[in-house]
């Protein structure tokens, strides 16, 4: 969401004025014929999983990623310019579709506020998007928590896997912000409660299950990873598996639905796939590689976006989601906002109205960090300044300026207010950028680069570090991950999402800082190590005031307060 502009319409109302089209006839767009859509209702649909399978063999079109700088409480908008972008796209004459996550429970009624878009650039409908959807998460909700529920009943029967009560590293996980479930006894109670143990819950979208679903390619693929899953150690530090648990099986059963890609529209009825929502600062922040890929095989352009800034969604999307799937981004847009300049050059939230030219100016250079780090991977970059009402014409310019100094063009979009029509140019910029051939995409570092290396490299290569600190304790582990052959996985750096830096106070782009590594953890399942700096949450709190306490319904039974 952006500001206020020339109406006076909330995002919820534009949404509820939308003129929708049947799910069908969005499915028809794309080539997608009815019998295989399996509708929720009429205006979303799962694409069935045998349609999927028997795309394998077309050619791609070509794949464009929207990122942004460092996000900021004056907003930049990333997902509401993925939307008129693909929109953009369609009305410039390109068969479009776009790829976006599907939204968290716990955010939405925290302070984030939903992943549909703002203004007239939303995905719709936004009421079912940013609530139950599809029953993706729950579905994922289920699976974890069975494989949790399996762990303590294993032991209770008699533990013949030899685990280690000491070493389960297996939480559980829901989908709502609750810090009172970070840290946790279970057990309680009596002999006839099991063993009582310290543990505690995750947010859902931080679960490897939901990483695991994202990165999958079938079912057959998303079970295997599964089995892969280390849920333990036992007393001589050998890992246990789901597998052992023969967990995988049924953990797949209820996931069966979840991995079929959610088909939807944009305001101006632009097919959308919206499937699967790992968190960018503590996961990869992408939307599925399905959903992905099945968009690829179907439209000549695939708008899709990663969580957060460049330095942790772009990163994780090049580095994981692109290594992964095999995918090659042939354009990047980076979204800034003048008023974001203005808060990175040092201006306070509350005097962001006021014209501040050399704010703009001191502030642009975490945008042109962003600019280097992206170019850096061999795509080529558009910057997208998504537009505010009490922008100037002064400070449009000086972004401009700037932006040309860094080799790359910047192009005013007022798709909030105008929908697709409002980003027009952006589109024709990023048309001319993906039909040169300039990309050259290449991730950061090679598979079989040690896992220490991986991270100092991101750090030093993304965040302009100047050292990483890491126990010998961390040390040792990545080595023994090393040793038992994960070596090649990528690493999923989590830190805070509002600084290059482990600092989310030190806005811009600053140099030879230090990056503290507390914890590493092994998704063996999902493929990568997560690699945590500072404090990050998994279980995220509510805030003072949280966006719950203002929803509920209306006399005529609709929702109010969501946005």
């Amino acid at each position: 969401m952006t500001a206020k502009t020339l109406t006076a319409k909330t995002d919820i109302e534009i949404a509820r004025a939308a003129t929708k089209l049947p799910i069908a006839q969005i499915g028809a767009k794309l080539g997608i014929p009815a019998e295989s859509l399996i509708p929720y209702g009429h205006d979303k649909a799962k694409v069935d999983r045998a349609f999927v399978a028997g795309l394998a063999g077309r050619k791609d079109g070509r794949l464009i990623l929207v990122t942004a700088i460092n996000p900021t409480p004056a907003g930049e908008g990333k997902t509401t310019t993925t939307v008129g972008l693909g929109d953009a796209l369609a009305r410039i004459g390109k068969k479009s579709a776009i790829c976006i996550r599907e939204a968290s429970l716990g955010p939405n009624f925290g302070m984030k506020g939903g992943a549909a878009g703002g203004g007239h650039a939303q995905i719709v409908p936004m009421e079912e998007m940013n609530l139950h959807f599809t029953g993706d998460f729950h579905a994922i909700t289920s699976a974890h928590n069975l494989l949790a529920a399996m762990i303590d009943n294993h032991i209770y029967w008699g533990n013949s896997l030899e685990i280690d009560e000491r070493r389960i590293v297996w939480r559980r996980v829901m989908d709502m912000n609750d810090r009172a479930l970070r840290d946790m006894v279970v057990g309680l109670g009596g002999v006839s409660n099991g063993f009582a143990r310290q543990t505690g819950f995750d947010i859902t979208v931080a679960s490897e299950v939901m990483a695991i679903l994202c990165l999958a390619n079938d079912l057959e693929d998303l079970q295997d990873r599964i089995g892969r899953i280390v849920v333990a150690y036992r007393r001589d530090k050998s890992p246990v598996y789901a597998r052992d648990l023969k967990a995988d099986g049924a953990m797949t059963v209820l996931l069966r639905d979840a991995m079929q890609p959610n088909l939807v529209q944009s305001l101006e009825n632009t097919p959308a796939f919206v499937h699967g929502g790992p968190f960018a600062n503590i996961a990869h922040g992408c939307n599925s590689v399905i959903a992905t890929q099945t968009a690829l095989k179907l439209a000549d352009y695939v708008v899709t976006e990663a969580g957060f800034g460049a330095d942790l969604g772009a990163e994780k999307f090049f580095d994981i989601k692109c290594r992964k799937a095999g995918l090659k981004p042939a354009a990047a847009v980076i979204v800034a906002t003048v008023r974001a300049m203005k808060m990175n050059g040092g201006v306070a939230k509350a005097d962001l109205g006021a014209e501040n030219v050399a704010a703009v100016t001191k502030g642009c250079p975490n945008l042109g960090r962003h600019i280097a780090n992206v170019k850096g991977f061999g795509v080529p970059v558009v910057v997208a300044i998504n537009h505010f009402t009490s922008d100037t014409e002064a400070e449009i310019a000086a972004v401009r300026d700037y932006v040309a100094k860094q080799g790359a063009e910047a192009v005013l979009c007022k798709h909030w207010a105008h929908g697709g029509a409002g980003a027009e140019e952006l589109a024709q910029k990023v048309v001319a950028l993906a039909e040169s051939g300039a990309s050259a995409f290449a991730p950061l570092y090679p598979d079989e680069m040690g896992l220490f290396d991986k991270i100092d490299t991101i750090a030093r290569r993304i965040y302009h570090a100047g050292e990483v600190i890491a126990d010998k304790s961390i040390r040792d582990q990545l080595r023994a991950w090393e040793a038992a052959g994960y070596g090649h996985f990528p690493v999923c750096m989590a830190k805070t999402q509002y600084s290059f830096s482990t600092d989310p106070n030190l806005r811009g782009a600053p140099t030879g800082h230090t990056l503290p590594i507390r914890e590493v953890r092994l998704s063996a399942g999902a493929g990568f190590i997560v690699v945590i700096c500072g404090e990050i949450m998994t279980m995220p709190g509510l805030p003072k005031v949280p966006s719950a306490e203002t929803i509920g319904l209306n006399d005529e039974g609709l929702v109010v307060g969501l946005f």
